[in-house]
């Protein structure tokens, strides 16, 4: 770690830990004594950070400082795009997050990461207004809805819901114990085990009502099940019958496929011409189409033959709309 992280680092060991030995720190820091003897007198001395030592407590630790004396503060943090995103992001989801899940604890939490992105010099209202980040698409929940669910969900209790299936158009009652809430693409969606189905299903939050909050405990499926049966392909709903999609990619097109993740488990190559080729595991070919078609004319799928004939079959769904 570089000399900045370090600083951190020490700052981070001795508010969490109170007293922090010499020998922590040389293992923590991974830095030679003389090292960590010119970190500490930077820390001092140009920062003003009341670092003491005391031989009876065995270590290092924060002081009071000196009344009056030069105010203690580490320079302003720099992030790189994909912590600045997750902070941001997460600020922005504790901004519009719906009732019930967290309540109070909401507020800390903000406060905190509001700490951590902001400082003297770039205040937290000062990066939001330059750093965007911006939610389209989003279906909002409905508040007692969310909250009682998400209640029952960490009281680990069934409840009871009718679900509007708009695909058929349909709306079924069923009791269902909650397993986790997943939020994805703007949407909420709770991942419960169907009594009605004796299956695993996702159910659209806005698709949701409560009817009621059963005493019965809920029925318990393992981590391990839930990711297999609903994160183990590409896309929102899951199913344990994996396939895997091969795709091209237009040279143009590559330029930007190639930095794309759609999936942890995918595999992208390149071809003497400059196409680019990418397999991506998934389990719902509704999924996979939409995911296409969002490419156009600068994609082809290679297989297999049933995601093949769904592309062309929507394709010409959507030209004959046009004639």
């Amino acid at each position: 770690m570089d000399r900045t992280e370090r600083f951190y680092k020490i700052e981070n060991l001795l508010r969490t830990r109170r007293v922090v030995t010499i020998d922590t720190f040389l293992e923590e820091l991974e830095v030679s004594r003389a090292t960590f003897k010119r970190d500490l007198e930077t820390l001092r001395d140009r920062l003003h950070a009341p670092i003491e030592y005391s031989r009876e407590k065995g270590g290092y630790y924060f002081g009071e400082g000196i009344e009056g004396g030069p105010e203690y503060e580490l320079p302003g943090l720099w992030f790189n795009a994909s912590e600045i995103h997750a902070l941001m992001t997460m600020d922005h989801l504790l901004t519009t997050l719906q009732p019930g899940l967290l309540g109070p604890h909401i507020t800390p939490l903000r406060a905190r990461i509001a700490t951590i992105l902001g400082s003297k010099d770039q205040s937290i209202d000062e990066i939001r207004n330059r750093i965007k980040l911006i939610n389209t698409g989003y279906r909002p929940v409905k508040p007692e809805n969310f909250e009682q669910i998400a209640h029952a969900l960490l009281q680990r209790v069934r409840i009871t819901i009718k679900h509007h299936n708009r695909g058929r158009g349909d709306v079924t009652q069923r009791t269902v114990s909650p397993q986790r809430l997943t939020y994805y693409k703007g949407t909420w969606y709770l991942d419960a085990w169907c009594h009605m189905r004796n299956k695993i299903r996702r159910f659209g939050m806005d698709a949701v009502d409560l009817c009621a909050v059963e005493t019965t405990k809920a029925k318990e499926v393992p981590a391990s099940r839930l990711i297999k049966e609903l994160d183990s392909g590409y896309g929102i709903f899951g199913g344990d019958k994996v396939k895997m999609a091969e795709m091209e990619f237009t040279k143009t097109r590559s330029q930007w496929a190639c930095n794309e993740v759609w999936h942890e488990k995918q595999v992208g190559n390149w071809s003497p011409d400059g196409s680019y080729h990418l397999k991506v595991p998934y389990t719902n070919e509704n999924d996979m189409v939409s995911e296409v078609l969002h490419y156009g004319s600068d994609v082809k799928v290679h297989g297999p033959k049933s995601l093949i004939d769904a592309v062309t079959k929507k394709a010409m769904d959507i030209t004959k709309l046009y004639k």
